[in-house]
């Protein structure tokens, strides 16, 4: 058994970082890092970022590279910059599309999987689960900042092209019925969809 095979049985990386406005745990290019370290044993693993220009956007394409002796594996992954985040330098808006392509180059690498699975979510049975039905309340013809939020995060995973990616994303960047809080959540679903594209096509 080759060390990455070995790796990819044995790595166990738990959800550690809370995301409480979208009520799920996620981990971020930290805790893998942390977890992968001791099982690496004499192999050598990198992490490195290009900026790469696509039209008139910016990609981090970020690469992780495995050593061990004459075997090499490496696995890249790309994350686009945002034209503007609020109250962020560009520094940090790099920073984290650094840290969000690292994060997915690693994943690919050690096969993990990175969706929200149903035990991120509190599952728990409630009082209420057991409760008689109340009667509907009407239906308010003004959509909730909630209801706004699901119907975005939709539409995100609807998308089947980039192009239909980006007007989503321009339609939720533009909307005042979303709060700044769920644009940022937002806003990595949109880099998780994106990353199911091929940013060269």
């Amino acid at each position: 058994m080759n060390i990455l095979t070995k790796i990819q049985k044995e790595l166990k990386v738990p959800k550690s970082q809370r995301n409480t406005f979208a009520n799920y745990n996620y981990r971020n290019c930290e805790d893998i890092l942390e977890a992968v370290k001791p099982l690496l044993g004499d192999a050598v693993l990198t992490v490195s970022d290009d900026i790469v220009q696509l039209g008139d956007r910016y990609y981090v394409k970020a690469t992780a590279t495995l050593k061990a002796g004459e075997e090499t594996y490496s696995v890249s992954a790309f994350a686009r910059e945002p034209l503007d985040k609020k109250g962020s330098d560009a520094s940090q808006i790099t920073g984290a599309a650094s840290s969000y392509a690292r994060k997915y180059a690693l994943n690919g690498l050690f096969l993990i999987d990175d969706t929200k699975d149903s035990d991120s979510h509190d599952n728990r049975p409630s009082d209420r689960q057991n409760a008689p039905l109340e009667p509907r309340k009407p239906v308010s013809p003004t959509k909730t900042p909630e209801q706004a939020y699901e119907d975005a995060k939709r539409a995100i995973l609807a998308s089947k092209s980039i192009d239909e990616l980006v007007r989503v994303n321009k339609r939720i960047e533009a909307s005042t019925n979303i709060g700044e809080d769920a644009k940022i959540d937002l806003a990595f679903e949109y880099q998780d969809k994106m990353l199911t594209f091929d940013p060269t096509e």
